[in-house]
């Protein structure tokens, strides 16, 4: 199970986890906690948000929510769940504390609707965000903490996966982006990614990246945000082939990391 915050999420940090391990027979659940409703709308210049007065939110949750699926069946994803919180936006803006945004929602109602999905699939192995949302935005934070509420809430014994970025990856990520000529996003390198002996997997998904970048271009809307789906094949395979994660449980006592999520349990 996949806890993602908004429509898009479950492509760029996992596309290559679902995928593969939707290749393997293993049933792969992902939930969406938001609609997305303050994503770009395709009028929107790149690089500009859409979230003011006149955003149509009706228009972006039908479009994002018809992409979601695109990307749930390149991925070959088995079970799709919407949880239908309202985006709350990135951090600062005034939609975060709006009522009703998932971020204002408190923890133990908004997690009610996650417990009911843990009750019903029993997922194996769980994967979220951490405590800072990969990069520090409301609704990834709040989708961890539904995630930890919902799991201690049930009684889960599921492992625990956050996915993250090899700090010590950042340094050739700019230089690959320098090379492909973008400008590299600005990334707090003291907060972002984990450093290497905190990452306890390790996953090689390059066999299915190119999955991955298809269900990242089925967000076609958001394209303007999606930066890394301009780069060559050959350098996001190699960016993005492998996907990195830090084990919060059982917890990581080091050592080499895993290649399988599923490490010990088949």
């Amino acid at each position: 199970m996949a806890v993602h915050a908004h429509p898009d999420d479950e492509a760029s940090t996992t596309g290559g986890i679902l995928a593969k391990y939707a290749a393997e027979g293993i049933r792969t659940v992902l939930v969406t906690c938001t609609n997305g409703e303050l994503g770009d709308t395709p009028d929107v210049a790149a690089g500009e948000q859409g979230h003011g007065d006149d955003h149509d939110t009706e228009t972006v949750v039908a479009l994002r929510t018809r992409e979601l699926e695109d990307s749930c069946r390149v991925l070959g994803v088995t079970h799709l769940e919407m949880l239908g919180f309202h985006d709350s936006g990135m951090e600062g803006w005034p939609q975060n504390d709006a009522p009703g945004s998932f971020w204002s929602t408190p923890v133990d109602e908004a997690a009610k609707p996650l417990i009911a999905l843990m009750q019903k699939y029993q997922p194996d192995v769980v994967v979220t965000y951490d405590d800072y949302g990969f990069y520090g935005h409301p609704d990834h934070i709040q989708a961890h903490r539904i995630t930890m509420a919902a799991l201690e809430a049930t009684g889960s014994d599921a492992t625990v996966y956050f996915p993250t970025f090899r700090r010590s990856g950042l340094p050739a990520f700019r230089e690959l982006m320098e090379k492909a000529g973008m400008e590299p996003p600005p990334i707090d390198e003291n907060e972002f990614g984990a450093p290497d002996e905190d990452i306890a997997a390790v996953v090689d998904c390059r066999r299915y990246a190119q999955q991955k970048m298809d269900a990242l271009k089925a967000h076609v809307s958001q394209a303007g945000n999606i930066f890394f789906i301009h780069f060559p094949m050959e350098v996001f395979s190699e960016v993005f082939g492998d996907e990195a994660f830090v084990r919060e449980r059982p917890a990581w006592d080091g050592g080499p990391p895993v290649d399988d999520l599923f490490a010990g349990l088949r």
